[in-house]
């Protein structure tokens, strides 16, 4: 199967082309599924998204890593689903020596390596930290919970902090907290890097991961935690001023994937260039903001914190001109487990075992294989499950409940728990849960003494 994939890969890219692709992974932060113009979305102006999905293949069955940040994201960068990711939730925990990421493969593969955004996978001084996880650049979080903050004290490049000119009264020792003075908006300046690093490596082949932080709230702000300067186009909208700032932050997220994709024509090289951009996990109900007000997740139900589909599916657009299909719209089924198996096919790299497939045919247009099952847990409501094999969906709220069951192709909004007429498909999925986990002493089943 792989050889197959590198000769259908080789066939699209010509005989005459010996470039490898550029790989840029946009990563927006709490977007829910339906928050784009082209997957729905009414209120919200995404203009140049809606384009990229017009100039490529939008996927509307793709899946987050997890239904919270850090889990996410190690299973976006490590291939291993949360049954066997060594980071499962949002604790904060630094990945080891020995986990292997998108960036190392890619570097070693001779790829320039850079992440302009949040990172969440190693905090400062830790053997987490990007650039020792195989990226050569880095500017931006490194902790989570100070990724809350749009105008902190300080950002990360590489491994020194880099003070900007806000203040934050008793801000925490990550620097979280809401701002008094606000000068340095972050996400410009993210965004600033990483159209800095797009054009410093546009003579050789880069990956780029540009985890922007939009549209996450400042969690500590309560109810005025969507931090935006301006609420631009949404000013004189007769909306609760947090949704004003949601939406502001979805189409200045919009304005920015515009810039990167423009960087990429004006040196040259889009037709050198694959783009993704997906979301981390489903919205949220944070800052203020209602997920129901844009209807964020669509004909989904659920939305952060749920393993149900709006906490899980997302966006998925990709764009590489003259080799992804034009204005397509495609079903098939994977995520972020996916990518490093993907990236490294592209990339003509050698990857290590993962829980994921290369994904390059689907990409492609052409006929291609889906895994087994999808996996989830989730430990910050005790333990939960999910799973997701052909059109099945197994979820169970609690390590003591029973499994409920969907039917996606027929109830896409996970409303009717058809498990009583169907038996024998619970029992399958069963058996495939049971396997499907390793446990962890960090991340155990059951917690010690219960």
């Amino acid at each position: 199967m792989r050889l197959l994939v590198t000769l259908a890969c080789m066939t699209v890219l010509g005989a005459g082309q010996s470039r490898k692709p550029n790989i840029i992974f946009i990563l927006a932060d709490d977007l829910g599924y339906g928050d784009l113009g082209c997957y729905g979305q009414k209120q919200i102006q995404t203009p140049h998204l809606d384009r990229m999905a017009a100039e490529g293949t939008r996927f509307t069955q793709f899946y987050a890593g997890s239904t919270v940040c850090a889990p996410s994201r190690c299973v976006l960068m490590t291939g291993m689903h949360t049954g066997h990711a060594y980071i499962r939730g949002n604790a904060k925990v630094d990945l080891r020596p020995e986990d292997v990421t998108v960036a190392r493969v890619l570097k070693e593969a001779g790829y320039a390596t850079g992440l302009a955004g949040k990172w969440g996978l190693g905090h400062e001084r830790s053997t987490g930290v990007p650039t020792k996880q195989g990226f050569d650049f880095f500017f931006g979080y490194l902790d989570q919970t100070h990724a809350h903050n749009y105008w902190p004290t300080f950002l990360n490049r590489n491994e020194e902090r880099v003070k900007l000119r806000n203040v934050v009264p008793n801000e925490g020792a990550v620097g979280q907290g809401v701002a008094s003075e606000r000068v340095d908006y972050s996400h410009d300046l993210i965004a600033r890097e990483a159209l800095g690093f797009i054009e410093a490596n546009a003579k050789r082949p880069f990956f780029l991961y540009a985890a922007f932080t939009l549209p996450h709230a400042n969690n500590e702000a309560g109810k005025k935690g969507m931090e935006i300067p301006d609420t631009g186009p949404y000013k004189e909208k007769d909306w609760p001023e947090p949704e004003k700032g949601r939406a502001a932050m979805i189409t200045r997220l919009d304005h920015d994937v515009g810039l990167i994709l423009k960087k990429l024509r004006d040196l040259g090289i889009d037709d050198d260039t694959i783009v993704f951009f997906s979301s981390d996990n489903g919205p949220h109900k944070e800052g203020g903001s209602d997920p129901e007000f844009f209807d964020s997740n669509g004909p989904l139900r659920g939305t952060k914190r749920d393993l149900t589909d709006g906490g899980i599916r997302v966006p998925l657009l990709a764009r590489w001109p003259g080799k992804v299909k034009v204005g397509a719209a495609s079903a098939h089924v994977w995520g972020m487990v996916d990518f490093l198996a993907t990236a490294a096919e592209l990339g003509g790299a050698k990857a290590p075992a993962t829980d994921g497939l290369s994904m390059v045919p689907a990409l492609l247009g052409q006929e291609a294989k889906s895994q087994e099952f999808l996996y989830w847990e989730f430990h910050e409501r005790g333990f939960q499950q999910a799973i997701r094999a052909g059109n099945w969906k197994g979820v169970r709220l609690g390590l003591d409940q029973p499994l409920e069951l969907y039917d996606l192709k027929s109830d896409v909004s996970e409303k009717a728990n058809v498990a009583e007429q169907h038996a024998e498909v619970v029992a399958r999925l069963e058996r495939l849960l049971k396997g499907a986990r390793v446990d962890s002493e960090r991340w155990p089943v059951r917690k010690k003494g219960k």
